[in-house]
């Protein structure tokens, strides 16, 4: 299991804490998305605040808005962050917030 700390980085553009706007649960990684972070030098920590803080990343419009309604009725969450060129990580969170994976989405 991965420990948490709540603290938060502030956000660039109004310089307040980014807040956790919902539980993650036990983090689980898969063996490319821990490998692709190791090479990459990307804090698991960082995606997970800016995850939590409903930063969702590069995802398209029309999944931000899933994410949104996911956080008011219940459903799964998806980031995707670009961590270099042409990598990218998936975090998933479950509908139930038991778990949240990192994964690459040749891992899906």
């Amino acid at each position: 299991m991965f420990n948490f700390n709540d603290s938060a980085p502030d956000d660039a553009a109004t310089g307040q804490p980014l807040k956790p706007r919902f539980n993650t649960g036990e983090i689980l990684f898969t063996q490319g998305a821990f490998a692709a972070m190791q090479a990459h030098q990307t804090s698991p920590m960082e995606l997970l605040r800016r995850h939590r803080a409903g930063d969702w990343g590069t995802i398209p419009k029309e999944d931000a808005q899933a994410n949104e309604q996911a956080l008011k009725y219940g459903g799964r969450l998806l980031s995707s962050y670009l961590i270099a060129p042409d990598v990218v990580i998936w975090l998933i969170t479950e509908a139930s917030r038991a778990s949240s994976t990192f994964l690459r989405p040749s891992e899906y």
